[in-house]
């Protein structure tokens, strides 16, 4: 199979839907493929596939990738023309799946001892990530020196990623008639100061190794409201924060309640719980091995906006980095798709890697 074949690759795992909690019919396909290559030790676990060289090699590196979707937006069939391929799945990320079931199959011999791990899962609650499953129960398949998530980077280095708080926020008032609401006390006028200060808060920037981080918050679910002719009595506020990788998840937490609660008045009922919340991963850009990565990528890297998986193996103790093709901004829109050179480049770039001079 040749780097053309990617094109085509990426275009059958496409084909084969698979929205997460529907991933049974690509992880048997997945199966398959890599059963028949006899030089991989191929194990599954649940709907995830792990297949590993056994050559004895001094370092081993793992690439992982997902392989569920978000929902289609009308893009379920994958197009493809002159330059690249269009539809669900496309960057995100059946387009770096192609780049590693093409590296398991034209490297028998590679020079570093590979692991490749494509799990279900991804895009749903992190209960569900197999990839945590398999830490937690198999934490041996997952041994290596250096991990790659083969999430969409446009073929460079996307170094740790930021961390994520889930945290709502219950404010409570009095309820009332509407027609006499100096009554009660309204607790969605309540949260107005609180949404205000999300609203017009500032980007916090902080440089980790040479990478710039944001950090951001915004309210993302509001509920309140009893009826029509109501004083509303409860009001609840749902806040996501993404920070660097530079604090700790309780000093996120900590920071978060500071910066938000300190809006209320004294007097005002107000409850917070922290609904979910993951670490960030740092950069970890002195390790060797990310190091030579960038230098065969020929790009300066960039701090990952967002969360990925780097975080689990940040957690291992394990040196992990997001490298792909495909456009991260295009990830879960109707506009989804991976070029054709970045594919190649990928490719490209991993297979220098996988197999030093």
């Amino acid at each position: 199979m040749t780097t053309q074949g990617l094109v085509e690759l990426t275009a059958k795992l496409m084909a084969i839907p698979s929205v997460s909690r529907n991933e049974v019919e690509i992880a048997d396909w997945t199966q398959q493929f890599l059963s028949n290559l006899p030089w991989l030790e191929v194990t599954r676990f649940k709907n995830s596939i792990i297949a590993r060289t056994m050559l004895g090699r001094s370092e081993r590196v793992l690439m992982a990738g997902h392989l569920d979707t978000v929902p289609p937006a009308g893009n379920e069939q994958p197009v493809v023309d002159d330059s690249g391929l269009f539809g669900l799945g496309s960057c995100d990320m059946k387009g770096g799946l192609a780049v590693m079931l093409l590296l398991a199959k034209t490297h028998p011999k590679p020079g570093r001892d590979l692991t490749f791990i494509l799990y279900s899962g991804e895009e749903i609650e992190r209960s569900a990530n197999e990839l945590r499953m398999l830490a937690e129960k198999h934490r041996d398949l997952l041994e290596c020196d250096v991990a790659i998530l083969c999430e969409p980077t446009n073929s460079r280095v996307e170094a740790g990623c930021q961390g994520s708080i889930r945290m709502q926020v219950i404010i409570r008032g009095t309820r009332a008639h509407s027609a006499r609401p100096w009554m009660g006390k309204n607790a969605i006028h309540l949260a107005a100061p609180l949404i205000s200060l999300l609203g017009h808060e500032d980007l916090h920037r902080v440089p980790i190794d040479g990478c710039e981080f944001i950090e951001t918050s915004q309210a993302v679910g509001i509920q309140g409201g009893v009826a029509g002719n109501v004083v509303p009595d409860e009001v609840r506020v749902t806040i996501n924060s993404r920070f660097a990788p530079d604090k700790t998840l309780d000093q996120a937490i900590e920071l978060l309640r500071s910066r938000f609660i300190s809006s209320f008045q004294p007097g005002d009922i107000v409850e917070v719980s922290v609904e979910d919340a993951t670490p960030g991963a740092p950069p970890n850009l002195s390790n060797p091995l990310l190091k030579e990565l960038v230098e065969i990528s020929s790009q300066d890297p960039v701090a990952k906006l967002g969360l990925t998986d780097v975080s689990l193996f940040a957690e291992l103790g394990i040196a992990a980095t997001n490298f792909g093709p495909g456009d991260s901004g295009l990830a879960h829109s109707p506009q989804e798709r991976v070029e054709n050179d970045d594919l190649f480049k990928s490719h490209e770039c991993l297979s220098k890697f996988i197999d030093p001079t």
